[in-house]
């Protein structure tokens, strides 16, 4: 029974009569290299050897500023769009400031749907999770909080399509980069 343990926790499940990697098969790797330069961190998988771990280093003492730079460029697109969506509305239109108001109403309205509104039912529906657990997932993840209390693609008694951890991983750094801007307008109303 240790053994098994053992080998659970060192990403290898067993399925069937077989055996398979499990969480370090390329979508789970890809999820770890996510949650690594994110700086999320969940704790549910690390490297094992000393190569690994030197390896996990240099790849976050690089991966993490170059996440922040693209965290940064994501950020700065999304934006930039709102503010060209409001520039049309303001000369089609002639509005002004309601125009500004208005797209950054419906920048947020978006980003709430599109990052902690709906995933939670993608939760629901693969992980079996509850509507609040997706919803406390997401909000922890976005914010790179990261508790590890909930992760996805853990439970062994589920299957996973292929595309789902890979998806969540767009998912949080499209998340991450909104998330950032609406802190960041929080900051200039409270300022």
């Amino acid at each position: 029974l240790q053994g098994i343990i053992q080998a659970y926790k060192s990403g290898i499940t067993l399925q069937g009569n077989t055996t398979s990697l499990g969480r370090w098969d390329y979508s789970g790797s890809f999820f770890f290299s996510i949650s690594a330069i994110t700086t999320i961190g969940y704790g549910n998988l690390s490297p094992s050897t000393a190569v690994g771990r030197i390896f996990c280093i240099m790849f976050a003492l690089f991966g993490i500023p170059l996440n922040l730079v693209l965290l940064n460029e994501i950020g700065h697109l999304m934006l930039l769009g709102v503010q060209h969506c409001a520039r049309h509305l303001e000369e089609v239109f002639h509005w002004q400031n309601k125009a500004s108001f208005l797209m950054k109403t419906c920048a947020l309205v978006t980003g709430l749907l599109l990052f902690l509104l709906l995933p939670p039912l993608l939760f629901s529906d693969k992980e079996g999770w509850s509507y609040e657990e997706g919803f406390y997932y997401s909000f922890i993840t976005l914010s790179t909080i990261g508790f590890g209390d909930y992760v996805i693609g853990m439970n062994p008694d589920r299957t996973y399509p292929s595309w789902y951890k890979n998806v969540i991983s767009l998912w949080i750094l499209f998340g991450m980069a909104w998330l950032a801007l609406v802190i960041k307008f929080c900051i200039n109303i409270l300022e």
